[in-house]
């Protein structure tokens, strides 16, 4: 167990009446390379008639990534973008100096039973990039990098890694990896000359055995040095290997908001207070600002 420095395991947090399993950040440990908060949604089943609908929030200072397992989500945002996520594409808006956007059932599935399951994570920008103009990417799921070898599938999410770079225009050195065993065999996992920073894995499905230990799904498991070397894949397992080079500054959260400076959280409070903030085009409801920190 000599490279595991800690070892998280999910706690629930309520996202308005939505129950997550959150993973960053920790009290242990705020970020893991670039990434600063990990939610994981679901699964949970609605019936007819409910519903997700989180009304507009803002956001500054980071980049969303939204990945699904299942279901789907109806983005819509105040640069005008209004498009579905399906499972396995990337949703990745950066809020820069300030964008908000809603999330919510597609129309066509609010009167249909329907089931939801993913990942909600924040990249925090580099502090030269904080302020910058926000912008909108989605890739579907066939433009991301992916390749099997002896009976596993890889898929890089984002970032560079393995020799590979995903389409997503990151701001920083990260990555984010789908691995999964397609065998009925457990399989050994060598990957770690291909990373660097800090790395996290977050066991979806399985389990992953390192040496003598045996760590199972809703752990995450963060490195002891800087980089993953060896871990094995218990047969149909799914996990998620991310991270990267930490930025220099500590960054602050704040509900939606991270910054390396508590100056720009609190102006973006005080716009959103004052609904300064621009807004999403034929939404009407907004959540108000909170009064807790995370």
């Amino acid at each position: 167990m000599s490279n595991i420095k800690l070892i998280i395991e999910e706690r629930a947090a309520r996202i308005g009446d939505f129950l997550v399993g959150r993973l960053l950040p920790f009290r242990q440990k705020r970020a893991v390379g670039p990434f600063v908060f990990i939610d994981h949604m679901g699964p949970v089943d609605f019936s007819a008639g409910q519903n997700l609908d989180i009304a507009p929030h803002p956001h500054i200072g980071l980049s969303t990534l939204t990945y699904l397992f299942e279901g789907n989500i109806m983005h819509r945002d105040s640069l005008g973008n209004e498009l579905e996520i399906s499972p396995g594409a990337v949703n990745w808006m950066t809020a820069g100096k300030g964008v908000v956007h809603s999330e919510r059932t597609p129309d066509r599935l609010r009167n249909t039973p329907k089931r939801l399951h993913g990942l909600q994570i924040w990249v925090a920008l580099p502090k030269a990039l904080e302020q910058t103009e926000p912008n909108f990417y989605h890739a579907e799921k066939d433009k991301l990098p992916s390749w099997e070898a002896d009976g596993v599938m890889y898929k890089l999410i984002a970032g560079e890694a393995l020799g590979k770079k995903s389409p997503v225009p990151v701001y920083s050195e990260l990555y984010m990896l789908e691995i999964v065993n397609l065998s009925q065999e457990d399989k050994q996992i060598t990957i770690g000359e291909g990373l660097y920073g800090e790395s996290g894995l977050y066991i979806l499905e399985g389990s992953v055995r390192i040496k003598s230990h045996r760590y199972t799904a809703k752990q995450l498991l963060v490195t002891q040095e800087s980089h993953l070397c060896r871990f094995e894949l218990s047969a149909k397992a799914k996990v998620y290997v991310f991270g990267g080079e930490a930025l220099p500054e500590k960054r602050f959260i704040h509900w939606n908001f991270v910054a390396s400076d508590m100056k720009n959280i609190e102006k973006a409070r005080t716009d959103w207070e004052q609904q300064n903030f621009p807004k999403v085009p034929n939404e009407t409801e907004y959540i108000p600002l909170p009064t807790f920190n995370y």
